[in-house]
């Protein structure tokens, strides 16, 4: 059997749950910080604000690092790869044309995770949004600008 990249490595037993709350990361390619420009970082959030303005996805908390993003949703409506797929592409679009660069923003594929007790959706809403002060990018909760919460 060929052996699979990592990217369809991470689709094997991918299932995507309407009503499911699920923790989705992904990559930018080679790690790259691009996110250090806030501006950038700020045209993510706004695809993470259409996808919920479109009804695919509830925003529960999200956190844009400088190289990632960490984004707990509840599915509405699609799937997973859809929903990361329309994301991803929209934001490097907008990217791009706002930095003057062109080709590729992201890693392909992407990492998800379904939550499974409520008591999960507290620990993991505390584990995105202190992203930054564990990355020691800030050095109070609160000063780093690219995350939010449903509950704060």
């Amino acid at each position: 059997m060929p052996e699979l990249s990592a990217s369809h490595r991470l689709r094997i037993g991918r299932y995507a749950e309407r009503n499911r709350i699920y923790l989705l990361t992904a990559n930018t390619l080679k790690r790259e910080p691009v996110f250090r420009d806030y501006t950038l970082g700020r045209l993510v959030v706004h695809q993470f604000k259409q996808a919920q303005d479109q009804g695919f996805a509830d925003t529960l908390a999200f956190v844009v690092m400088p190289d990632h993003f960490h984004w707990l949703i509840q599915l509405q409506k699609g799937s997973l790869g859809q929903l990361m797929c329309q994301t991803k592409s929209l934001s490097a679009r907008a990217i791009n044309e706002s930095s003057g660069k062109t080709g590729s923003l992201w890693q392909q594929g992407f990492h998800d995770r379904a939550l499974r007790r409520e008591e999960c959706l507290v620990r993991m809403a505390r584990y995105v949004v202190s992203n930054p002060l564990r990355a020691g990018l800030v050095g109070r909760f609160g000063d780093y600008p690219l995350w939010d919460a449903v509950w704060l």
